[in-house]
């Protein structure tokens, strides 16, 4: 069954698992400890950190080991926030780093600090200038991904650690997604990542603070990782990560050649193969096994269970796969269609024959989805509006993407110049209407309150 969603977790590496095997016999002693057992541990650890500071291009005191990534990101933003408290309680982040960086963020906007989130474009990207222009002299810390894990659109860390450089502010990486590929380039303050991202094993995550950087750990502290990560080392997990961290980068190069080709093929053919499909994110500035498309009227979640009927593990940021039935936060700082959205992360050592096999799956199961969702319109009628008239379509209570299927259904029903107003409490209509305008060649007029949820109008222009 091909698994085709490594930016979530990729498989365990081989390297991975024979060394979590071999450790389990000989990490098991406490690393603090003078004795030989102890002493042994502590080998393993000295030598897993240096293994790992050398990927990352850091110094092995500058590298602590964490329970997770999620850890390494909230201790990286705490003890950076608290660290320069004196310089102010400003926060910069991008409006698609990952929910863990905006989780952290929303702590601190509740405790009394100031956030600042910068808008991406379409891509996924955040300008540059941007980034830099939301510096301030009350800035404490700036937070920028390497790269996103809904669409694989590479950020541009670089200039913005440059920006941040030039104004005397840490900034923070979260590089979870990219740290498998290769060293993240920039002069960056701090760094956290996962290793269940790489092929290494869950449970492990890795937060560099650089020399120089202030920094305050939070928390009840002891005297594991440098007073950063309390608790009793994950000894066999960590030296599985570091290993596993070190085998992927040397299959790298090859890997991200034959996976890059692999999902140019996907972005080439997914549009040709499937009408009205939407390919987001950046096409060149990207990771190599990740490519990411919104399919107009479908549901997003059905679609997700007959790929895996098929044999495809796949994930998806639509909001039909959310308990919450919002769009991602990610797919709506971009303003690109949000139903139907599959994300193709391939893991290293994918077939050819496995992705061949996917793009003849993948038309045949949307155009099912479709068919079962091509309800009639809910109730239609025709309303004045000043010197216009208004075809109203009412969506009220029914989910993403049947607001944006009735629309499609109806635009043709009106005039060259004539209006469609859609009537939806789906927030995802919010973002998927506009979308649909732009994929379309239609006008969206604009949004106005009804009296449940909102009024969604739209032009028709051909």
């Amino acid at each position: 069954m091909p698994y085709f969603d490594a930016a979530s977790a990729a498989p365990l590496h081989p390297v991975a698992r024979q060394a979590l095997t071999a450790s389990l016999d000989e990490g098991w002693a406490d690393p603090a400890r003078l004795y030989k057992e102890g002493r042994r541990a502590r080998l393993l650890l000295d030598a897993a950190r240096e293994a790992a500071a050398e990927a990352v291009g850091c110094r092995p005191d500058e590298l602590v080991f964490t329970p997770s990534g999620t850890a390494a990101v909230h201790s990286g933003i705490a003890g950076a926030l608290a660290g320069r408290r004196r310089t102010g309680h400003h926060l910069i982040v991008s409006a698609v780093e990952h929910s863990s960086v905006l989780h952290a963020a929303e702590v601190h906007r509740s405790g009394g600090g100031t956030v600042t989130e910068v808008p991406v474009d379409r891509t996924g990207a955040v300008r540059p200038s941007e980034f830099g222009g939301a510096l301030r002299p009350d800035t404490a810390l700036a937070c920028l991904q390497s790269a996103n894990h809904e669409v694989g659109t590479l950020q541009p860390v670089a200039e913005a650690a440059e920006a941040c450089r030039a104004a005397g502010v840490p900034l923070l990486v979260d590089a979870a997604q990219s740290l498998g590929w290769g060293p993240v380039e920039g002069g960056w303050s701090l760094l956290a990542a996962s290793a269940h991202k790489w092929g290494g094993p869950s449970g492990v995550g890795l937060l560099v603070v650089r020399k120089g950087v202030r920094f305050a750990p939070r928390g009840p502290r002891d005297e594991r990782e440098s007073g950063r990560a309390p608790g009793f080392e994950n000894l066999p997990a960590i030296v599985a990560a570091a290993a596993s961290l070190r085998a992927v980068r040397a299959e790298a190069a090859q890997e991200a050649a034959r996976l890059r080709e692999l999902t140019e093929r996907i972005r080439a053919r997914v549009p040709a193969l499937v009408p009205d499909v939407e390919v987001v994110g950046d096409p060149e500035r990207r990771l190599p096994g990740v490519v990411t498309f919104s399919c107009l009227y479908v549901d997003g979640e059905t679609v997700l269970h007959e790929l895996d009927r098929a044999g495809f593990s796949v994930s998806s940021g639509s909001s039909c796969t959310s308990s919450t039935l919002t769009p991602s936060h990610v797919l709506k700082a971009m303003g690109v269609l949000s139903e139907g959205n599959v994300r193709v992360s391939l893991p290293p050592g994918t077939g050819e024959e496995d992705v061949e096999r996917f793009l003849d799956v993948l038309p045949g199961v949307v155009a099912g989805v479709r068919e079962k969702l091509g309800a009639p319109v809910s109730r239609t009628e025709t309303v004045a509006e000043g010197p216009d008239e208004a075809l109203v379509v009412d969506a009220l209570g029914r989910r993403c993407p049947i607001p944006v299927i009735e629309l499609a259904k109806v635009i043709g029903d009106v005039p060259v110049g004539g209006l469609v107003r859609v009537l939806s409490d789906d927030e995802a209509a919010r973002l998927d209407i506009p979308a649909w305008c732009e994929m379309r060649g239609q006008e969206y007029v604009g949004e106005q309150p009804a009296d449940r949820g909102a009024a969604y109008t739209v032009r028709r222009l051909s």
